[in-house]
C-alpha cells in the first residue's frame, strides 16, 4: 500500500540545504529496498510530498521518523493520505 505524506517544511533554508545529502541518501537507500514510491520538493519552498510503500500508515511513520530531515527538525508538520494511483507516465518522472 502506498502512503503519501505531504509535509511542511521549517523556512530555514540554510539549514534545509546542510542536511539534504543526508536526507537525500536514506531516500536512495528507500528507493533501493523497495519502501520508496516517488518522493521530491515543492518548488513554492513550502515542503515535500513523499509517497512510501508500507503495510500501514504506521510502518509509513516510522520510515518518515527516521529521515535525517526530521531528525534535524526540518519537517515541521505532514499529513498522510492513503494512494492509490492508477496512471502514470514514466517519461515524465526522473530516471
Amino acid at each position: 500500500m502506498k502512503y503519501a505524506a505531504l509535509i511542511e517544511y521549517i523556512t530555514d533554508k540554510e539549514k534545509i540545504e546542510k542536511v539534504r545529502p543526508e536526507h537525500r541518501k536514506y531516500l536512495g537507500e528507500l528507493l533501493a529496498s523497495g519502501r520508496l514510491a516517488i518522493s521530491g520538493p515543492t518548488t513554492d519552498g513550502w515542503g515535500a510530498i513523499i509517497v512510501y510503500e508500507a503495510d500501514t500508515q504506521e510502518q509509513a511513520e516510522g520510515l518518515l521518523r527516521a529521515d535525517p530531515f526530521h531528525a534535524a527538525g526540518v519537517f515541521v508538520r505532514w499529513t498522510w493520505r492513503p494512494w492509490n494511483p492508477v496512471f502514470g507516465n514514466k517519461a515524465l518522472l526522473p530516471g
